[in-house]
């Protein structure tokens, strides 16, 4: 359990954090990114922390790996590299750092651990988990293979390193679809997300058996609400994550990855988005879009909104919560990521 008196204090020894609107004037480069939805008073605040992350990571030889769900002051004040899940993964195998500090949920981390086991990867917080990686096990992998024997499993990098090395094959919501194409069989096993699962079945001409996990931000849509908002608001474009249920994607004007969702608004550019995922998302690209307004509802996520600017600062100056993977499980689960990311490169995702 972090001691937040004990971290202020001694943080406060070593850095100036106190709120700045003098400091914040200065960093106007990196406030213009997100003034829209972050007030000059909070920037003020901010500002402080940003400076001290951004110096520390030249000293420490760091990067910070920021997923897509980060609030704004993360996303576009200390993240060197911003992304869903594979993007992330991907990056993580390519940076030229000798420490990563994972702005995400700790299996992210892990993820970045298993790829790069030669760097130190920092984890903000350790509570920040995942209900969906909390959903199943690498016993629940096995019970899955011994109903449906020969199949080959599919599991969503939202999982544990242990679930990730009883599997085949990871995938992402961005290549889901292609991967468990690719996979030899008529039937395929997808693990933990049977949402994302049915999503793909639609799709997909595989037969796909699925284990009966779900993410508590996106499973909390209903197409009755969706309904209801476009006929109070015929304009708006509904966006919707593929982890939300089959009858919201069917509602929605576009489903895709996060990457996926950035991609479809700065390319439609729709006068009225609703986004249907987490609620940072909106905020981060809101001043690349000023011809864009994003309407609500959304829905946010207890574990992603525990990384916090203190908290980053907190382990790279303490280098603390290094993420430790036990070597057996690590080599294993890296074949399933790595296998995930060399066909994504081949059918060019």
């Amino acid at each position: 359990m972090l001691d937040y008196s004990q971290i202020r204090s001694e943080l406060s020894e070593h850095y100036d954090l106190a709120p700045s609107p003098e400091l914040a004037a200065s960093m106007q480069h990196i406030y213009s990114r997100m003034d829209r939805v972050v007030p000059p008073p909070e920037w003020a605040i901010y500002a402080p922390y940003v400076k001290a992350i951004n110096d520390l990571k030249k000293q420490r030889n760091a990067v910070i790996l920021g997923h897509n769900y980060m609030t704004p002051e993360i996303y576009h004040g200390v993240s060197d590299y911003v992304g869903d899940s594979l993007q992330i993964a991907m990056k993580a195998t390519e940076v030229d750092a000798d420490v990563i500090v994972q702005a995400g949920v700790h299996f992210m981390a892990e993820t970045s651990k298993i790829l790069s086991p030669e760097k130190t990867v920092l984890m903000p917080d350790m509570a920040a988990g995942c209900s969906l990686a909390e959903s199943i096990t690498a016993e629940g992998v096995e019970e899955m293979r011994a109903k449906y024997p020969g199949a080959p499993v599919v599991s969503y990098v939202n999982t544990t390193a242990e679930v990730k090395a009883a599997s085949d094959i990871c995938c992402t919501s961005s290549n889901a679809l292609q991967i468990v194409d690719a996979m030899e069989g008529d039937t395929v096993i997808m693990t933990p997300d049977q949402f994302l699962a049915q999503n793909v079945a639609n799709q997909s001409k595989k037969k796909v058996v699925y284990w009966a996990g779900s993410c508590i931000v996106h499973e909390l849509y209903t197409a009755e609400d969706l309904r209801a908002y476009r006929q109070s608001d015929p304009d708006v474009k509904i966006i919707a994550h593929p982890e939300c249920t089959p009858d919201v994607v069917a509602e929605a004007d576009y489903t895709g990855s996060t990457s996926g969702i950035l991609d479809w608004i700065h390319a439609h550019k729709p006068s009225k988005a609703m986004l249907v995922t987490e609620c940072s998302m909106a905020s981060n690209i809101a001043d690349e879009l000023p011809e864009v307004e994003f309407a609500k509802p959304c829905n946010m996520c207890p574990y992603m909104k525990k990384i916090t600017l203190e908290k980053i600062l907190w382990v790279l100056h303490s280098m603390e919560n290094q993420v430790e993977i036990d070597p057996a499980v690590a080599d294993k689960a890296r074949l399933s990521v790595q296998r995930m990311i060399d066909l994504s490169r081949k059918l060019g995702l």
